[in-house]
């Protein structure tokens, strides 16, 4: 079995001490950092760009994964892969050549992972499972932290797990999306690998590093 990876999203970090968020982060045992970028258009909220990737590179050793939450994101993968991104995802709603922009990633050193909103099935992507390196199944609607789990997308999960098995494929399923110690368990259970956490990191009562070793503890013994 792979193994389990926790990846906090700087969305919910105190970006006034981003350089000591990141380095909670890697002392805790974080194993990737998630970077949401956000346009304004594909989703409501406008976010981060390349020199957020890039900044963030010379501040950790940590792999970057790099969640586009933009339209025409093959527009901008060259972008963030030169800023230093160790992975890049895309949304099929917002990528109709996803075989080009899947290549285009890998072509550039970085892991390539194809996105799906709640509402689009698992069939929208499935010609390109054989290709994705990553895929992340949103657990929310895209564009703002700390809302709401969509409990629906359990069974997604384990949609798309019961696929890649059959392909024997050895891509990741990211979960993103009201991930915390009550939601993560169920996410595994399904077939889930890699876990995105906001809120339940950078908001924890008791800070950054006691929000990521409560949920090491929840992929350890659950």
């Amino acid at each position: 079995m792979p193994k389990l990876i926790l990846a906090p999203s700087i969305l919910s970090a105190d970006f006034t001490r981003l350089g000591e968020e990141l380095a909670a982060c890697e002392s805790a045992g974080a194993d990737w950092i998630h970077i949401d970028v956000m346009d304004g258009h594909f989703v409501p909220n406008i976010s981060m760009g390349p020199f957020i990737v890039e900044a963030c590179k010379r501040a950790t050793k940590l792999p970057l994964d790099v969640h586009l939450m933009i339209e025409k994101p093959e527009r901008h993968i060259e972008a963030f892969a030169k800023a230093g991104a160790s992975h890049i995802i895309v949304h099929i709603e917002a990528c109709p050549h996803i075989h080009r922009a899947l290549q285009h990633i890998q072509s550039l050193g970085c892991k390539a992972g194809v996105a799906l909103n709640p509402g689009t099935p698992v069939g929208a992507i499935e010609a390109v499972l054989g290709d994705a390196d990553q895929i992340l199944v949103m657990s929310v609607n895209p564009g703002y932290s700390g809302q709401k789990f969509i409990p629906s997308t359990v069974a997604k999960v384990k949609e798309v797990r019961k696929k890649l098995n059959a392909l024997k494929s050895s891509a990741r399923i990211e979960v993103d999306g009201g991930i915390d110690v009550e939601t993560l368990p169920k996410m595994k259970k399904a077939g889930a690998d890699v876990f995105v956490a906001a809120t339940a990191v950078f908001k924890h009562p008791k800070g950054t590093k006691a929000g990521i070793q409560s949920l090491q503890a929840k992929l350890r013994s659950t």
